[in-house]
């Protein structure tokens, strides 16, 4: 049974929905509405103005006034708000769960307990580094020829206006990301959100305010395309931060670099590898399948689409699987008991069919899955594809999706050879019970995050992102700190 929606969410749902400037809501100025749809329903939830030119102009203006106020707030006070905001994530968690499991078609679990409740986690990390961000001094080596010294040092200096464009898969988490990254080094921001998933950063940014952030440091505009391609390539912006997929990616870094050098962080997708050694047991092995492709119907940037099983074990996994997929309760995503939801937009559910007809083309095995689901909503069938060779639409192509598509290897040398034969780096993992076995493999596999024994979970404290085609630049860690800084060197002579 599905739950009942809050009345503070059946009235946010009701109300004129447009931009974020200057520190309060305000009505777009073009008269074009993208309707906002439930994947589980079909139906329109919300309307959402889409931002015109002097949208954009003014949502760069505010942020350009608000990093002048916020790049001096001390740094023990860009933390204290981050802190205040994660407080009020989650005390408004129900509330920000629904409207997310509206917009996205996420798991109501899942949208409490990861997309809310982590949002609230990684903000509060990045609050910590919020007094820990400098330089360093530095003797130089110049030579004293009247009895001169000289010393140096260096500044991290904040970047300026930033924009961060956001795709709809998680659309509560990736936001809080990349305002977090901008905001703790000094810097103010314009989120450009997802036009399928645009409700939950508007509330969000609202909450910021009352958490103390000053009007214009957090700006949030709306629209399709057009308008993150336009914020891009506006004279005032300084940075941009994207994620999403990599044909996208890569015309949004092109721009960037066309625009004045804009300075550009990357986090796109891939066809992210899982290779499990012959001595995993079944049944882990199936948890780990579960667990790496198919959390939020295989819609995740890190998801593991290419599977590589021992040749000994790929029936018995397969066949395992296949059932406990057959086992998942699909229902609707506010169904506090699903264990399975539908993919977020329609034009991704056809996407998923056509790539379905192509393992069909290609004589590819289909043992389980493989539909479109009739109804209303996005639902598609759980899938685990046999592929016939490693160039497979299905084993290059990428799906974003609830599919797994198997492949059988014989030897260790075969499986590193396998899991690197990709232009995309992002993730990938090992399954082993062999941990020394599982460290000699680790310096060989090609990705820029490897998991052993899990897949998909991130933790704000290590550095994430791709190499190869699956992006440029690092999210988490200290990595992100010279993704939003500019390096000022400074020497005296004395």
């Amino acid at each position: 049974m599905s739950i009942s929606l809050l009345p503070a969410v059946q009235a946010f749902l009701q109300r004129d929905h447009g931009l974020f400037i200057d520190g309060r809501a305000q009505v777009a100025g073009s008269d074009r509405k993208l309707e906002v749809i439930d994947p589980a329903s079909g139906e329109v939830i919300a309307r959402v103005g889409e931002a015109s030119p002097a949208d954009i102009d003014a949502a760069v203006a505010s942020a350009r006034k608000g990093f002048a106020q916020w790049s001096q707030a001390a740094p023990a006070v860009r933390g204290a708000v981050l802190l205040k905001l994660a407080d009020l994530l989650e005390s408004n968690n129900e509330e920000l769960a629904q409207i997310e499991t509206l917009q996205s078609g996420k798991l109501i679990q899942i949208s409490r307990h990861f997309e809310v409740a982590q949002a609230a986690h990684f903000l509060r990390y990045y609050a910590g580094w919020a007094t820990k961000i400098g330089g360093e001094t530095i003797t130089p080596s110049l030579p004293s020829f009247n009895g001169e010294k000289y010393t140096a040092f260096t500044l991290r200096e904040p970047i300026g206006v930033v924009v961060g464009i956001v795709p709809w898969n998680f659309s509560t988490m990736i936001a809080i990301w990349k305002l977090a990254s901008a905001l703790v080094t000094g810097c103010s921001v314009v989120i450009k959100p997802s036009e399928f998933t645009p409700l939950t950063i508007l509330r969000i940014a609202e909450l910021a305010v009352e958490a103390g952030l000053p009007a214009g440091a957090l700006n949030v505009v709306t629209g399709a395309g057009g308008v993150g391609k336009a914020l891009i390539e506006h004279p005032q912006t300084d940075k941009v931060s994207f994620t999403g997929s990599v044909p996208t990616g890569l015309a949004v870094g092109q721009t960037a670099m066309a625009a004045n050098l804009t300075r550009a962080t990357l986090e796109l997708g891939g066809k992210n590898a899982a290779g499990f050694l012959p001595d995993v047991d079944v049944e882990k092995a199936v948890n780990g399948i579960i667990e790496a492709g198919f959390l939020h119907s295989g819609q995740i940037c890190a998801a593991a689409e290419r599977f590589y099983v021992h040749r000994s074990q790929i029936h018995a996994i397969t066949q395992r699987l296949c059932e406990r997929l057959s086992q998942l309760k699909i229902s609707s995503p506010l169904d506090e008991s699903a264990e399975f939801g539908p993919v977020t937009n329609k034009q991704h559910q056809a996407k998923l069919g056509q790539l379905f007809a192509k393992a069909r083309a290609e004589n590819c095995t289909i043992l389980h899955g493989g539909q479109l689901i009739d109804g209303p909503g996005c639902y598609v069938e759980p899938t685990v594809i046999l592929a016939n060779s490693a160039r497979d639409s299905l084993m290059t192509e990428e799906t974003f999706g609830p599919v797994a598509t198997f492949l059988a290897y014989d030897s260790e040398e075969e499986l590193v050879e396998l899991m690197n034969d990709s232009p995309y780096g992002l993730s990938a993992s090992l399954w082993t019970n062999d941990l020394g076995k599982a460290m000699r493999l680790i310096p060989q596999i090609q990705a820029g995050t490897l998991w052993v024994n899990m897949h998909t979970l991130l933790d704000p404290a290590v550095p994430f992102g791709g190499i190869k085609a699956s992006g440029v630049g690092r999210e988490f860690g200290g990595a992100f700190i010279e993704d939003y800084t500019e390096l000022k060197s400074v020497m005296i002579r004395y």
